[in-house]
């Protein structure tokens, strides 16, 4: 399984909107690394490592909801959640037939003729789900997901400076202390 890369910056003193900025910037990122090649069935970790790292995602977006702001938070997340069910729906039959392989090694050669049938189907519902998968992908660029999930962050981390900024004393020359 990928590792979850560190989220750089993070610390006691870390504000909260900043934490949510950093996060979402580094999991959107992770999950978009993982694209390149998720549809090549003959790697089924490429598939496991992006659908973990839409799970990681989401968990920064639900946790960090108060930073941003709601609808759009709102619609980023459904898609997220969306390309996570593409990403299950393609993944179930990839462990299905990685079980299916270790119970075939088991078997003798004329209990084997059954296990094959049943990988048939399993490579079938793999294509199927591939399909999805795909078109799950074509929409997430259509419109413009990582974009706007860098906007996001980049919204939440501007609130909390303005915010941060209308709470500050007034220390400009001539402001009374």
């Amino acid at each position: 399984m990928a590792k979850a890369r560190q989220i750089p910056g993070l610390g006691p003193d870390t504000r909260f909107a900043d934490a949510a900025a950093a996060a979402v910037e580094v999991r959107s990122a992770e999950v978009f690394e993982h694209s390149a090649g998720v549809l090549d069935s003959d790697d089924i970790e490429r598939v496991h490592a992006m659908r973990v790292s839409t799970r990681r995602l989401r968990a920064a977006l639900e946790v960090f909801a108060v930073c941003f702001e709601r609808k759009e938070h709102r619609r980023v997340l459904r898609e997220v959640k969306a390309l996570a069910d593409a990403l299950g729906e393609r993944r179930d039959p990839d462990v299905a037939l990685e079980a299916l392989a270790g119970v075939a090694a088991e078997l003798t050669r004329a209990d084997r003729s059954g296990i094959a049938s049943l990988a048939a189907e399993l490579r079938e519902e793999q294509k199927r789900g591939n399909a999805h998968l795909e078109q799950a992908l074509a929409r997430t660029r259509e419109s413009h997901l990582e974009e706007r999930l860098a906007a996001l962050a980049r919204a939440a981390r501007s609130a909390e400076a303005e915010a941060g900024a209308a709470r500050a004393p007034a220390t400009q020359a001539g402001a009374a202390p």
